[in-house]
C-alpha cells in the first residue's frame, strides 16, 4: 500500500506547498486543518492541536507526518508530544517537524518538540529554516506593512538573514518525507545569500516601483508593539529573535537545499518577482 502523509497545517505557508508538491509527485496526502479545507488531490480531514478528539481520524491510514506547530503557543510540546505518542502507537513511522533556525534542539517552544522527536520515531527530520521570504510577500505583518505603508519595522538593525523561499522548504520536506532513508537529523535551511532588511526593502522597491524602507526599532519598542496584538511571552520571544539577528545570529547560508533537492535555493529577487508582480506587471 502506498505511503500516506498526514500534513498538519496543510493550508499554511509551508504546509500548502508541501501538500501540493507531494501530490504533484504522486504521493497520497491527508490535508489536516481546523476546517478540513478541500485541497486539489488531497483528502481533507479536520484536525485541531487543542482537540484530541480529532487525532484518531486524522491519523487513520497515515504512516508519515508533516508537523507544523500551533502558531503563537509558547509551549507547543504540551499538546504536540501527546499527539506524537498517539501517532507512533497508531503506526506512523516517519515524522518531519517544521522548526526554526533560531531555536536549537532543547531550546524554548518548538525546541522541546525537537528534543522529543528522535526518541519517538526511528525515522525523522527537523527542518530549521531561516526566516521566510514570504514574510515580505504574503500575509505576514511585514508584508501588510509594506503594502499599507511602504515600511518594514524590525529590531534587527543591520543584521543579515539567510531568508529562504517557502517553496524550497517544501521541497526539502518532500525529500525528508519520501526518500528511501529519512535524514534523521536537523536541517538548517537558508536561501543563497544573507540579506539585511535594508536589502529586502531595496529589492521590493526595485521590483514593485514603490518606495519601501526599513525603519529600525529598539528591542523594547518592538516587544511592546508586538504585545499589543499577541501574548507578551510570545512577543518577547519574537523581539528577542530580532535582537539576535542584530547580533549576527542568522548571518549564514547553508548548502542543505541544494544538497537534498539537487538544485540551488531561490534568491529573494526571483521570489519577489514571482509573488509581487501580477501577470508580469507592477
Amino acid at each position: 500500500m502506498p505511503a500516506t502523509t498526514l500534513a498538519i497545517g496543510a493550508t499554511g505557508t509551508t504546509g500548502s506547498r508541501t501538500t501540493a508538491q507531494l501530490i504533484a509527485a504522486g504521493h497520497r496526502v491527508k490535508a489536516a486543518g481546523r476546517r478540513a479545507t478541500p485541497l486539489p488531490g488531497a483528502e481533507p480531514v479536520r484536525f485541531d492541536w487543542y482537540d484530541p478528539a480529532t487525532f484518531g481520524e486524522a491519523l487513520d491510514g497515515a504512516d508519515r507526518l508533516y508537523l507544523v506547530p500551533p502558531v503563537g503557543d509558547p509551549d507547543p510540546a504540551a499538546v504536540m508530544v501527546p499527539f506524537l505518542r498517539q501517532a507512533r502507537a497508531a503506526g506512523v513511522r516517519r515524522a518531519v517537524l517544521l522548526g526554526s533556525s533560531a531555536i536549537p534542539r532543547g531550546g524554548p517552544a518548538v525546541g522541546a518538540v525537537h528534543q522529543a522527536l528522535p526518541g519517538l520515531f526511528d525515522e525523522w527530520a527537523v527542518l530549521r529554516p531561516s526566516w521566510f521570504m514570504q514574510n515580505f510577500t504574503g500575509t505576514h505583518a511585514h508584508a501588510d506593512s509594506i503594502r499599507d505603508h511602504g515600511v518594514i519595522r524590525t529590531a534587527a538593525g543591520n543584521g543579515r538573514v539567510g531568508f529562504v523561499d517557502a517553496e524550497d522548504i517544501a521541497a526539502v520536506a518532500v525529500h525528508a518525507l519520501t526518500a528511501d532513508r529519512a535524514p534523521d537529523a536537523d536541517l538548517v535551511l537558508t536561501g543563497p545569500e544573507a540579506l539585511s532588511h535594508e536589502d529586502i526593502a531595496a529589492t521590493v522597491a526595485a521590483v514593485t516601483g514603490r518606495d519601501v524602507v526599513h525603519r529600525p526599532m529598539t528591542y523594547e519598542a518592538m516587544r511592546d508593539r508586538l504585545a499589543a496584538a499577541i501574548p507578551l511571552e510570545f512577543a518577547t520571544m519574537l523581539a528577542g529573535m530580532d535582537r539576535a539577528i542584530a547580533e549576527g545570529a542568522e548571518d549564514r547560508t547553508t548548502d542543505t537545499v541544494e544538497r537534498l533537492t539537487g538544485r540551488p535555493p531561490n534568491p529573494f529577487r526571483l521570489v519577489a518577482e514571482r509573488e509581487l508582480l501580477v501577470g508580469g506587471r507592477r
